[in-house]
């Protein structure tokens, strides 16, 4: 199964673009459009999709993942430009003992017990930051297969969005608060490591959250 990463760099000139990059739900529903329709209950997971937006120089970039080619074709005209490359040789040269850079924007979160939640108030899912987000990090990249480096976290602006139509008659406010985890790490499980990389890591997946990228370390031979 080749896995494909897709970078697409909106034209914030276009009204779609900029909508999208404000809307979490908007986000998903436009990368759901350039694969195929009737896929089933869970067609984000059929087709492995996961994604993230880095802030950068020229502006945001938004970056895919998925198990099926997508269809740049599908977006709106004047939405910006799409380039998509098999990750496939990167997957294949990882070993153990390989020294990588990653990156990884996630809703880290714990999940209080009946009675912390009733003792303390707490809802069911309380984000976590700060050096509490570090310490979720470094145990999901102890499942991935990762022996951590260095570690870098930074808070980020909360996925945002609304979910439901007016002809359904309900709508759900999507929320997930969110980190990005960027450093280097020494690979101990390729095997681990490629699997977290194809499924993606925490809650909120559909809405920018875990996906995983790698690369090797300057001055690493691959």
């Amino acid at each position: 199964m080749t896995i494909w990463l897709t970078r697409i760099v909106p034209d914030l000139r276009s009204r779609d673009a900029r909508r999208d990059t404000r809307d979490a739900v908007a986000t998903h529903r436009r990368l759901m459009s350039l694969f195929p329709d009737h896929a089933g209950p869970d067609p984000r997971a059929r087709f492995g999709i996961l994604h993230r937006t880095d802030d950068t120089p020229t502006g945001p970039h938004l970056l895919m993942q998925s198990n099926q080619e997508p269809d740049p074709a599908q977006l709106p005209a004047g939405y910006g430009t799409a380039v998509t490359r098999s990750l496939d040789p990167l997957l294949a040269a990882l070993r153990p003992g390989l020294t990588i850079r990653y990156r990884c924007a996630a809703s880290a979160v714990r999940k209080p017990g009946a009675t912390t939640r009733a003792a303390y108030n707490l809802p069911a899912v309380v984000p976590l930051t700060g050096t509490a987000a570090e310490e979720w990090w470094m145990r999901q990249a102890d499942t991935a297969g990762l022996k951590l480096l260095t570690l870098h976290s930074q808070p980020l602006d909360t996925a945002r969005g609304l979910r439901g139509t007016r002809s359904s008659g309900s709508k759900q406010h999507i929320r997930h608060a969110r980190t990005r985890f960027d450093g280097t790490a020494t690979i101990i499980d390729p095997d681990q490591l490629r699997a977290k990389i194809t499924s993606g890591i925490g809650r909120g997946k559909a809405y920018g959250c875990g996906m995983l990228s790698i690369a090797p370390a300057p001055g690493t031979d691959q």
